[in-house]
């Protein structure tokens, strides 16, 4: 997690580090369903790449709101899901996605 003096003061700046990116949105937008593997998200993220997929998930990991899951089998299995500060973002999400149907309604007219 960043340290308070590594976070802009602004709290809607701090949320947008933390989650700004297109492809974090996403990935907490599939977490928010139920726990996934790699390349599960991979596939289902069309056009990203495994670098910016893999760096998404250590960062989001690292700001502790996704949670990373190593089975010890073999082969070896990993789970990404969301950890409880992952989940509190549950409602920023769901209103983005009644911002965007409310948007594509009114843009049909």
């Amino acid at each position: 997690m960043k340290t308070k003096d590594e976070l802009p003061e602004c709290p809607v700046a701090t949320t947008v580090q933390l989650i700004g990116s297109k492809w974090k949105l996403l990935i907490l937008r599939n977490l928010l369903a139920r726990p996934w593997r790699f390349n599960e998200l991979r596939r289902n993220l069309e056009g990203i790449s495994q670098k910016v997929l893999t760096d998404s998930l250590r960062s989001m990991e690292e700001d502790g709101i996704i949670t990373r899951t190593v089975y010890p089998e073999v082969p070896p299995r990993v789970d990404y899901a969301l950890s409880d500060l992952g989940e509190s973002m549950r409602p920023i999400i769901k209103s983005m996605e009644e911002f965007g149907l409310n948007y594509k309604s009114i843009s049909e007219n």
